[in-house]
């Protein structure tokens, strides 16, 4: 492909000596760094931290001209932090580092362009994918074309060429994903995904091609069974896992067989979890048994998803059944889940199942547990009194009350909700969001704006709502603000307030701390279910890390629970307050590094980019669809058995650095 003389002009500017002397009168300079003992990290160039400021600052145009740099790790360093910018003035500037002479910064600079995704640099990237010298290139490449692709462009990524069709196909398959992961698709690039699930295929082509066919939304899979039940026989689980996930796009009662062979036998269990999703309503009947098995599996990942399946699919089943099953079973989440099973199917025994649940909640002790009970009792209205007295319960742990109000949002969502008490319903919100609790506020308000529920009618004046937003502390309480904020919005018709993100400012990096933190700094967190190591990522995410150290230094950790596990996605934890509302009162700015969420990514939770504080995750398994979304500030290096054990209520005793 030849381009127009103007792109060729472009992506021949670096090469231009005169250009580099006019276009930065004021470069940066590569300073000497005042002498150190040791340097443990890289931060002890100053011009490395330079560039790190103007990123944490989202400074685009401090940042510009150090591309021009003659020094490669400081026209690398200053790609990659674009990518957490995203800002579209630095699209053209980074596209001659396309043909960079530092193979790291080639990579660097399809990584920014990736990241800040904006559909002019379609064609640029295409170019250099056909002549990229290497795998590893074409493959950043053709993300960063996956980003940046509408459904046009997308075409772009498997066009005819000469090269050998297994040297793209990783590139073209993760291209694929990064595409689908935005809705951008077609017949076209369904199909090629499909071939690209070949097992003669590499590996990374064959889980880029599976990520993509499991992830992409809305699509119809039917006519490419075969070939996804030919993928859950791949010798690599993360494969088998997709595959599955994918046949649950499949109409087909078919499936039911091979869904059912994966939960019964397969060895791992995210590829059990990932069928047993698979499964719904439509193949109830084929599957139940298989699903009852399940409940008893020795991976609770695998027993809770089973529940959850029941909760979701069950049908013209008796609700005493569900009864029988959760007394049977130990695991506390498993039962609460199929309690709630039981309330939601109801029928004659409806009445003795809910005082089952109620009992059960008046002799827990464990506050998940109770909170998990309300989220039961949320499947029947007739438990409202009881709920709503549990959720504002004088004394009781915070979580108790953020549960007992998703599940009173929960019943005045169901269609058996009695008319009659909708009114008492609006004044229980009002009461929610005059009570100061962040997360009671947080849920009340979004059920006022919730259309279906058409509350506007019943509270039209959000006065109320002002006062108690008024009252809250930003940052700490953004999740909050967000949400009382967009229901004033929403009930005095106006557009969408902006979100008021926190300035570097108000919190920089503290160099002093990141220069004392080892470049392979290691930490023990120590835990209910065992001990897990991490390694920190302070040269990718100095920010995040400091802020990470200087808290487990003071032992903020100590004593927090994990509070929200999902099966084969995360186990989170580090939450002030123990629900997932709790911050620090400073936030962090997104730290987007060239790294990817494989099994054991450690990252940090956010209400949105640039609004981390102190909650972090750990990956289960591979979550590509978090690459570049969310911060990653360390690995799993030991304990990963550890991790697939930890549940909600599990506890982090405390955390220790170590050499």
């Amino acid at each position: 492909m030849t381009y127009p003389a103007s792109l060729r002009v472009l992506l021949g500017l670096c090469c231009s000596a005169s250009l580099f002397t006019a276009c930065t009168p004021s470069s940066p300079t590569t300073a000497a760094t005042a002498p150190v003992a040791v340097a443990l990290n890289r931060f002890a160039d100053a011009t490395l931290r330079q560039i790190a400021t103007a990123q944490d600052e989202r400074n685009t145009t401090a940042l510009l001209p150090y591309l021009l740099s003659p020094e490669a790790r400081y026209r690398q360093a200053a790609a990659l932090a674009l990518a957490s910018v995203q800002d579209k003035a630095a699209t053209q500037p980074l596209l001659p580092l396309l043909k960079d002479t530092d193979a790291a910064t080639r990579r660097a600079a399809a990584y920014a362009l990736g990241q800040i995704g904006d559909s002019t640099a379609v064609e640029p990237l295409a170019y250099y994918i056909v002549t990229a010298p290497t795998p590893v290139q074409r493959r950043y490449l053709s993300e960063a074309l996956g980003r940046c692709a509408t459904r046009t462009s997308l075409r772009m990524l498997w066009r005819s060429a000469a090269t050998p069709d297994t040297i793209l196909s990783a590139g073209q398959a993760w291209g694929l994903f990064r595409a689908g992961s935005r809705g951008i698709t077609s017949e076209a690039a369904v199909a090629r995904a499909v071939a690209l699930l070949e097992a003669r295929q590499p590996l990374a082509a064959r889980q880029g091609a599976a990520f993509t066919l499991a992830r992409t939304p809305r699509l119809d899979l039917t006519a490419y069974q075969s070939a996804l039940v030919t993928a859950t026989t791949d010798s690599d689980p993360t494969v088998r896992a997709m595959a599955a996930s994918a046949l649950g796009k499949v109409k087909s009662s078919g499936v039911a067989a091979i869904l059912t062979t994966l939960a019964r036998r397969d060895a791992d269990h995210r590829v059990r979890v990932s069928a047993l999703r698979a499964m719904n309503a439509t193949i109830y009947a084929p599957v139940k048994e298989t699903v009852w098995q399940a409940l008893t599996d020795p991976s609770s990942q695998v027993a809770v998803t089973a529940a959850e399946f029941f909760l979701t699919h069950a049908t013209g089943e008796p609700g005493i059944l569900f009864l029988e099953k959760a007394n049977k079973i130990s695991n506390w989440r498993v039962r609460s889940t199929l309690l709630a099973a039981a309330l939601k199917l109801g029928g004659a025994e409806r009445n003795a199942i809910r005082t089952a649940v109620q009992q059960r909640y008046s002799a827990a002790t464990d506050p998940y547990e109770k909170g998990y009970l309300l989220k039961a009792l949320g499947e029947d209205p007739a438990a409202y009194e009881f709920v709503e007295q549990a959720t504002f319960a004088p004394g009781q742990p915070l979580v108790v009350g953020s549960y007992g109000m998703e599940a009173l949002v929960a019943m005045r969502r169901l269609s058996a909700f009695p008319e009659a008490q909708q009114a008492a319903f609006a004044l229980t919100l009002r009461r929610a969001l005059a009570g100061g609790d962040v997360t009671v506020m947080s849920t009340a308000a979004e059920a006022l704006r919730d259309p279906q529920l058409d509350l506007r009618r019943l509270l039209p004046n959000p006065d109320f709502i002002v006062a108690a937003r008024d009252k809250l502390v930003l940052p700490r309480d953004l999740e909050a603000w967000q949400s009382l904020q967009q229901t004033i919005d929403y009930l005095q018709k106006i557009p969408a307030t902006p979100v008021p993100v926190a300035k570097a400012a108000s919190h920089p990096i503290d160099w002093a701390v990141v220069q004392t933190i080892p470049a392979r700094q290691r930490v023990i967190v120590h835990t209910t279910q065992g001990d897990v190591t991490m390694q920190l990522h302070v040269e990718d995410a100095p920010g995040s890390v400091s802020s990470f150290v200087q808290l487990v230094q003071q032992g903020f950790y100590n004593g927090r629970f994990f509070h929200r596990v999902v099966p084969n996605f995360v186990a989170q934890g580090g939450c002030p307050r123990g629900d997932g509302s709790g911050s620090t009162d400073y936030n962090l700015r997104s730290e987007f590094g060239d790294l990817h969420y494989g099994e054991g990514a450690v990252g940090l939770a956010s209400a949105g980019k640039d609004t981390e504080s102190c909650q972090w995750f750990i990956t289960h398994a591979p979550t590509p669809h978090l690459d570049g979304r969310y911060t990653i500030f360390a690995q799993v290096v030991q304990g990963m058995d550890v991790v697939q054990r930890l549940d909600i209520g599990d506890k982090i005793t405390r955390i220790d650095l170590i050499r």
